[in-house]
């Protein structure tokens, strides 16, 4: 069983940084794909970031690409979420996804591929 607890999220204003952090049990942390999904009121959940384990390999949406960046530390079983250059219509709870496979490049973008989500945290972009 995993276990994942997000922190970090919160009020910031259109411009501005914020970093998500996602906390997992388990003793295999290093060998889990991790992703970040978001949800915004009335929208589906989708694809914001995901990173492998063997080689570190990241994949970005086109709507975040070059503005957040996902990292992982083993030694600490955290994955973060760098945002930068917040805009308004990032609002959404942010959800932290683990799956112990290796995850292909489609199936990390997939919420479906992934077996256990933390609780969710909110980020609120303010014009």
């Amino acid at each position: 069983q995993v276990q994942l607890v997000e922190s970090g999220g919160g009020l910031v204003q259109t411009g501005g940084s914020q970093r998500l952090s996602c906390a997992a049990s388990g003793r295999t942390f290093s060998t889990y794909a991790m992703g970040w999904f978001r949800q915004a009121p009335g929208k589906e959940r989708e694809f914001v970031a995901a990173i492998s384990w063997r080689l570190a390999t990241t994949y970005y949406a086109d709507s975040v690409r070059g503005r957040f960046t996902i990292s992982r530390d083993n030694a600490k079983n955290t994955v973060y979420l760098q945002m930068n250059s917040l805009k308004p219509e990032d609002t959404a709870v942010y959800y932290c996804a683990a799956d112990v496979r290796s995850l292909g490049r489609y199936e990390a973008t997939m919420p479906q591929s992934y077996d256990y989500w933390g609780q969710g945290t909110q980020v609120s972009v303010s014009s």
